[in-house]
């Protein structure tokens, strides 16, 4: 994602971190990077490095857990594209690019729906 942002400025990644119950610790890892507001953290975890313990309530990874099992995901990562449909799993950047673009492309396109 890095390098998609680097390259196209006209895409943007917004994270929700989700962690999973299958991997230990990861509840707590997204509590404390959520308490701290640190992509340092963020990048550390990725790594595979200790993180301290949260020092502050972070109700945010309980909704985004409850936002997530709503939308029925259930692995990560998982992409919400501008059009709704979801992408589930690693890609190639170069792929994930044009699924971004016949998205956005699809939304310009598409006909608003009538007020009810």
């Amino acid at each position: 994602m890095k390098d998609i942002v680097k390259q196209r400025k006209d895409i943007v990644f917004y994270l929700k971190l989700f962690p999973l119950a299958m991997h230990p610790g990861s509840k707590e890892k997204a509590e404390t990077i959520e308490c701290k507001h640190s992509i340092a953290l963020l990048e550390q975890s990725y790594e595979g490095k200790p993180l301290p313990k949260p020092d502050c309530p972070a109700p945010a990874i309980d909704k985004n857990i409850a936002l997530g099992r709503s939308l029925g995901i259930n692995g990560t990562p998982t992409i919400i594209l501008p059009n709704g449909a979801m992408v589930v799993g690693v890609m190639p950047e170069n792929l994930l690019v044009a699924r971004i673009d016949e998205a956005a492309k699809e939304m310009k396109t598409a006909k608003p729906r009538s007020a009810r």
